[in-house]
């Protein structure tokens, strides 16, 4: 079990690291293992999942960088405070 143990700060590097791919099978096991307990790593793992899929839905391929328009900036703020409104 040892071998499982994570700290919350080694966590969420993992948690970020797994929502851009970098994470290895070994991390990602790790992390899941350790947000079966912690609830406080599981919503921030939530909460970075939802982000990661609300930037996905508003980003528009520009010469192969992703960039946002103004408006798809502003529609992504309200739904991040809306997001943490309904979190607190």
């Amino acid at each position: 079990m040892g071998k499982f143990k994570l700290s919350c700060d080694e966590a969420t590097m993992i948690c970020d690291k797994s929502q851009y791919g970098e994470a290895s099978f070994s991390e990602k096991l790790k992390l899941n293992f350790h947000v079966m307990f912690c609830k406080i790593c599981k919503m921030y793992s939530q909460q970075n999942s939802k982000l990661t899929d609300i930037f996905k839905s508003k980003c528009s391929l520009n010469e192969n960088k992703q960039k946002m328009s103004e408006n798809d900036k502003s529609e992504l703020s309200k739904q991040f405070q809306e997001m943490l409104k309904n979190n607190s």
